[in-house]
C-alpha cells in the first residue's frame, strides 16, 4: 500500500489557499485557490491526491476533518439525511465531499490515517510547505522527489493590538472560544494522558463543528492548560486558530520550557491579536486585563468549549458567564 501526504494552508479564512499532496521519493502535486478556507484545502488536498494516485492507497493527513470523516462514518449519516448534518443543515463543503466520499466508495482500496502536524514528520513537512508555497506564490506545481526551493511552513501571524478600554478586530468567521481547566486541574504542567485526552477531545468536538461550519475560527487566550490545548486540537482538527493574549508581554513570567512551546503555537496561528496592548505593572492589574480579554471574546463568539471538572471555582464562573452571553445551546462542555 502506498501512503500519499496531504496537507492544506490558507491566508485568512476565507481567503487564499493552497492544497499539497506527496508520496516519499515519488510524485508530488500541489495547487492554488484565490479564496477559500481552510477545511476546503485540507478536503481539495485529499480528494487530488485519491484522484491522482491508482493502486491501494493510505491517505496520510494531520486533519481530524479529514480522517474522521472515513474513520468515523460521518458520510453515512450525511448521505442517509440526504446530504444535510445532525442539525439538518447542509453539510458544509458538500460539493467537495459528495464526490470525494463517491471515489473512495467506488475505488474500495483507500484507508485514512492521522499524523501529528508540525511535530518531525519529513513527509508532513514538505506538504506542509508545499501547500504554503501554492499560497505565497499563487500557483500550484508538479514533480517528483523533494524540490529543494521550498519556503518556510508557516507564514508568520498578522498581529494586532487593542486598547486599555476597546478591543482590536478579529478575523471573521463562525468564532468558538476555548478555555477552562489551567495545568493544576491537568494533571501539572507537563505533557500527561489528560491532556493527552483533553486534546483529543477538544480536537473531535471541532472537526465535527467544522461540518456545520465551514469559516469555523477556534479563538483562544492561550493560557497555560486548555486554551493552549484548544490551539494544538484546532492543528490537529484543520481549523485556524486565533491567538489573543490578554497584554504584550503575556508569556514573560513563565519558564523557558513554557516560552517556547507558547511561541510554537502563536507561530502556527492564522493571526496575533494581542487584547490590551500595555505591559501589566502587577499581577492585580494582568488580572484585570485578562477579565477584560475574556468578556470580550464571549461578545465576539458565536459557541464556546469549556474543560470543566465541576470542581474549579474560576472556571465555574468563566462558564457562567459565557453562559449567559452565548445561551446554555451554544456552550459545551468537556470533562478532562
Amino acid at each position: 500500500m502506498t501512503a500519499v501526504y496531504t496537507d492544506g494552508a490558507c491566508s485568512g479564512n476565507p481567503g487564499p489557499g493552497g492544497w499539497a499532496w506527496a508520496i516519499e521519493d515519488g510524485p508530488y502535486a500541489s495547487g492554488y485557490d484565490e479564496r477559500t478556507t481552510n477545511q476546503r484545502m485540507e478536503v481539495t488536498a485529499a480528494f487530488e491526491a485519491v484522484r491522482a494516485n491508482d493502486g491501494p492507497l493510505e491517505v496520510v493527513s494531520d486533519s481530524t476533518y479529514v480522517v474522521n470523516c472515513f474513520r468515523d462514518s460521518w458520510w453515512v449519516g450525511w448521505r442517509k439525511r440526504g446530504w444535510r448534518n445532525t442539525q439538518r443543515q447542509p453539510v458544509a463543503n458538500r460539493d467537495l465531499w459528495e464526490p470525494f466520499v463517491e471515489l473512495v466508495l467506488e475505488r474500495g482500496d483507500v484507508t485514512f490515517r492521522w499524523v501529528k502536524g508540525h511535530a518531525g514528520d519529513p513527509m508532513n513537512d514538505l506538504v506542509d510547505r508545499l501547500a504554503v508555497q501554492a499560497v505565497t506564490d499563487g500557483t500550484g506545481r508538479r514533480g517528483t522527489g523533494r524540490p529543494d526551493d521550498l519556503g518556510a511552513a508557516d507564514a508568520p501571524p498578522k498581529q494586532a493590538a487593542g486598547g486599555a478600554t476597546g478591543g482590536p478586530a478579529l478575523p471573521d468567521g463562525y468564532r468558538v472560544v476555548i478555555t477552562g481547566l489551567r495545568p493544576p486541574g491537568l494533571g501539572g504542567y507537563d505533557p500527561n494522558l489528560t491532556w493527552e485526552s483533553v486534546r483529543s477531545s477538544l480536537a473531535e468536538a471541532l472537526a465535527y463543528l467544522a461540518t456545520e461550519h465551514d469559516d469555523l475560527l477556534v479563538v483562544t487566550g492561550m493560557g497555560l492548560g486548555t486554551e493552549q490545548l484548544g490551539a494544538e486540537a484546532a492543528i490537529d482538527a484543520g481549523v485556524p486558530f486565533v491567538a489573543v493574549p490578554a497584554h504584550r508581554g503575556f508569556d514573560e513570567v513563565w519558564p523557558a520550557r513554557s516560552r517556547e512551546r507558547y511561541r510554537s503555537l502563536v507561530d502556527q496561528a492564522i493571526a496575533e491579536v494581542v487584547f490590551d496592548d500595555r505591559v501589566p505593572t502587577s499581577k492585580q492589574q494582568a488580572g484585570a486585563m485578562a477579565s477584560r480579554r475574556d468578556a470580550w471574546l464571549a461578545r465576539n463568539a458565536a459557541e464556546a468549549i469549556v474543560v470543566h471538572d465541576g470542581e474549579d471555582e474560576h472556571v465555574e464562573r468563566r462558564l457562567a458567564a459565557l453562559t449567559v452571553q452565548l445561551g446554555d445551546d451554544n456552550v459545551l462542555q468537556l470533562r478532562p
